[in-house]
């Protein structure tokens, strides 16, 4: 990363924060200005979730990590050059005899051999769930020889309770595993937290070293009792609609006809134009027009008309797009449905229950973002007391209106409105993908992907930010296939918008 890069972008880091977007840095060599650059990037990260008094110790926890995994891939180009084994043992210990030696006085060779090689240092900060996680990885894996030393030394690390032990007992500092992470587990000590908050492993190529360290439980009550008044305070939102109500309880009673149905939907004739303006647009790229109701429950499916009306029952609620940031905000709602519905349609499409909820989940995933946007003065008024009798900071509920918590909020909102389970978690667990129940993973997925795919368009997001395990339930193996798809789903939105906006002329 050239130093012109290296700039502290503070709405990035603030947004990932929020929304359980992992911030990433990438080095081969890990110069200076890198470790000043990822010291500034994590205060602010801190700052953001309320953790700032524990910098000075992550950052010293975080630079130590950071100077192993780079060790690390010298010793690998060390070992290479001399023509040695690092996995076979008495190779290992002949090259150990003379690797600080002979690197100090030529670093600069070995540091640009590893940056021909690719090998990496990446640096990753997440709020993930209840947790802050910091981690730093490596493309070598650690080999058995130095797991072992590693965590013998972490071991013992538990009978040190002051620098001055640690110090007086660990005389082996020749490697990363020495005396650095003894001083590691003191510092995590001083915050709290014992060893078992840090782990180190090998996987798919990479060493990982990772810190977990949960969130300030008074933080974490600060935002729950937020939510819940944000949730309760909401009054002006009414129940969702009755007609919408009925047409539910219709499809989900076996005994209901699909032409019934149809009939009873065709009784409203605004809710029936919405609906079919829906099955024609670009949720299923229709090959013909659809103009009756009766075709699109053909076409569509009940499950996928009980869909579309969670989407129009909430468009009819918080459609309002009077502001520029309510249209902002129903603009990347559609092309986050578009994305996932084609997602589903053309990666899994034996998936018939994927593909009648993709389209809806996408259109509501930012339902907590739509409904800060409708909140009134009276509110804002309402939850500042709330916040001063109940000592939480006062930036807490504009960082909230930024986007923290939205999820959490949407998915409560789609509770109280009866909202399968489905598309509860789809909106819930769009940003945070550990938590994800099981029987909800695909859909959460398709909608996680999708939102990730406006956010890359954007340059929200970069590729190195994105979740492994969601791009390999779609199969994608790498940032090419990755960017190839987004430019194409991206071109077919504006197509179908364009011929959208034909058609509404014409009428």
């Amino acid at each position: 990363m050239p130093a012109a890069e290296l700039v502290v972008d503070v709405p990035k880091i603030k947004k990932a924060a929020h929304n359980a977007i992992p911030l990433t840095i990438t080095t081969y060599t890990l110069p200076h200005d890198i470790e000043l650059y990822m010291e500034s990037v994590l205060d602010v990260f801190l700052e953001e979730l309320g953790q700032k008094k524990l910098k000075d110790y992550l950052v010293y926890c975080l630079r130590e990590l950071a100077v192993n995994a780079k060790k690390a891939n010298t010793k690998r180009v060390y070992f290479e050059v001399k023509g040695l084994d690092i996995d076979e043992p008495s190779d290992y210990e002949e090259g150990m005899k003379t690797f600080k030696d002979d690197t100090l006085e030529n670093i600069a060779y070995y540091l640009q051999k590893q940056k021909e090689k690719g090998l990496y240092v990446k640096l990753i900060f997440q709020a993930r769930g209840p947790n802050i996680i910091i981690e730093v990885r490596n493309n070598v894996e650690i080999n058995k020889k130095e797991y072992v030393r590693i965590h013998d030394k972490l071991a013992r690390s538990r009978a040190y309770n002051s620098l001055e032990e640690a110090l007086s007992n660990v005389l082996d500092a020749s490697e990363g595993a020495g005396l650095g992470l003894v001083i590691l587990v003191l510092m995590l000590k001083k915050i709290g937290l014992d060893e078992d908050c840090f782990d180190i492993w090998a996987e798919n190529g990479e060493t990982v070293a990772r810190i977990t360290v949960p969130i300030a439980k008074t933080h974490l009550e600060s935002v729950d009792a937020l939510t819940d008044e944000i949730v309760k305070s909401i009054t002006s939102l009414p129940q969702f609609p009755e007609n919408i109500v009925q047409i539910q309880r219709l499809i989900a009673d076996p005994q209901s006809q699909m032409i019934d149905i149809a009939r009873y939907i065709s009784t409203d004739p605004a809710m029936t134009a919405d609906l079919l303006k829906l099955v024609n647009s670009a949720a299923y790229m229709t090959q013909k027009r659809v103009d009756n109701i009766v075709d699109a429950v053909k076409l569509v499916g009940l499950r996928g008309i009980k869909g579309l009306l969670y989407s129009y029952g909430t468009i009819k609620i918080l459609g309002d797009d009077s502001t520029e940031d309510r249209k902002r905000l129903w603009d990347h709602s559609y092309r986050t449905a578009y994305y996932a519905y084609n997602l589903a349609k053309n990666f899994k499409p034996g998936n018939r229950n994927l593909l009648d909820d993709a389209y809806v989940g996408g259109m509501l995933h930012d339902m907590g973002k739509i409904v800060f946007s409708n909140v009134h003065p009276e509110l804002l008024d309402k939850i500042r007391s709330f916040c001063g009798e109940k000592g939480i900071p006062p930036g807490m509920f504009e960082n909230m209106a930024g986007g923290m918590n939205h999820a959490e909020i949407g998915a409560r909102i789609a509770e109280k409105w009866n909202f399968p389970d489905s598309l509860v978690a789809s909106i819930r667990h769009h940003h945070e993908l550990s938590q994800v129940p099981p029987e909800h993973k695909e859909l959460v997925y398709t909608v996680y992907l999708a939102n990730a795919f406006c956010e890359y368009g954007n340059g929200g997001m970069s590729y190195d930010q994105l979740e492994p395990a969601a791009l390999t339930s779609f199969n994608i193996l790498g940032e090419k296939q990755f960017k190839k798809i987004v430019e194409a789903m991206s071109e077919g939105f504006k197509l179908e918008t364009s011929r959208m906006a034909r058609e509404v002329k014409k009428a």
